[in-house]
């Protein structure tokens, strides 16, 4: 039947942070004194046998009203619970109750966020991520101040006026469902290198995530201004990226890079024909000429340059 039980319980905070918590669970604990401690009231519903709702809090009205709704002060206790709201809203699309808000707001303030380890703060931000309409995530976080704590680098953005675009970026690659570590490059393309390489060190996130925010905040500007280099240009482009080892990647960082750019397509396109030209050219044959190893890198440069040339008459 795909259906899991288990036991009701009650939990107690004992020390800072999600994992500081005395977990009870036993016969006498009722199920109203389980849903009590739930995070929200959308998810403190339940059934009895005869298949009648159980619900204390009016998870019901919340639900159909699109509100994210804490069931109890005990919220506080948790502050992964931060991050799951703020994913959540991206999900569902749905609204913060403002006292939720204002509670998250508390959390923050009182340290609860300083204490979120990096693994946990990764796995609700790439699940965020992923979610219908990630910028939501952001401004909620930053609304409650726990984007500055967890995040500074992309809470700098605001200050510098680049969120804005940032997030665009995001929701554009959202919509191309573009997988996780389009849409992470997608979003810090307007950090610079540095702050990409120390965002990601912060959170310890995947190296294919790092390695294309990276390439993504150095060359995106350039890969969004494509449809106006020239040949040269583009293959000094192309050997930066590592476009002829990594074709895949460098397919996915040109996606990142023009997600959100208006009138992309021109680009897209003269990067698509100069990219399969130069990657038409039969290095092996060119260097079967030339002997010295110098001589072949040039060559070879030579003829992936006419190749590209030739590509965006």
């Amino acid at each position: 039947t795909h259906e899991e039980h288990a036991l009701a319980r009650t939990e107690r905070k004992t020390a800072p942070g999600y994992h500081g918590f005395a977990f009870h669970a036993a016969p006498d604990v009722t199920l109203e004194q389980d849903l009590q401690r739930r995070d929200l009231t959308i998810n403190a519903m339940a059934r009895d046998e005869a298949g009648r709702l159980i619900d204390p809090y009016h998870g019901a009205e919340d639900l159909s009203r699109g509100v994210l709704r804490h069931v109890s002060p005990a919220f506080a206790e948790d502050p992964v619970r931060i991050l799951r709201v703020a994913r959540f809203a991206a999900r569902f699309g749905f609204t913060v109750a403002p006292e939720t808000q204002a509670l998250m707001a508390q959390m923050v303030r009182a340290g609860e966020a300083d204490a979120l380890v990096a693994e946990r703060v990764w796995q609700e931000l790439a699940k965020g991520l992923l979610e219908r309409e990630p910028s939501t995530m952001f401004a909620i976080l930053r609304d409650c101040g726990a984007l500055e704590r967890v995040l500074p680098q992309l809470d700098a953005l605001y200050a510098e006026g680049r969120a804005d675009e940032a997030l665009r970026a995001l929701d554009a690659a959202a919509e191309q469902a573009a997988p996780l570590d389009v849409r992470f490059a997608a979003l810090v393309r307007a950090l610079e290198p540095e702050a990409v390489e120390a965002l990601c060190a912060k959170l310890r996130a995947p190296a294919a995530c790092r390695d294309l925010g990276v390439l993504a905040a150095r060359h995106g500007n350039a890969l969004a201004d494509a449809a106006h280099l020239e040949a040269d240009e583009l293959l000094v482009l192309f050997e930066a990226a590592d476009a002829w080892r990594r074709p895949e990647r460098f397919t996915a960082l040109v996606q990142a890079a023009l997600a959100g750019e208006p009138d992309s397509e021109p680009a897209r396109q003269r990067l698509q024909r100069a990219h399969d030209a130069a990657l038409a050219v039969d290095a092996g044959a060119v260097a079967r000429d030339y002997a010295a190893a110098a001589d072949i890198k040039a060559a070879v440069a030579q003829a992936r340059l006419a190749a590209v040339r030739a590509s965006i008459k």
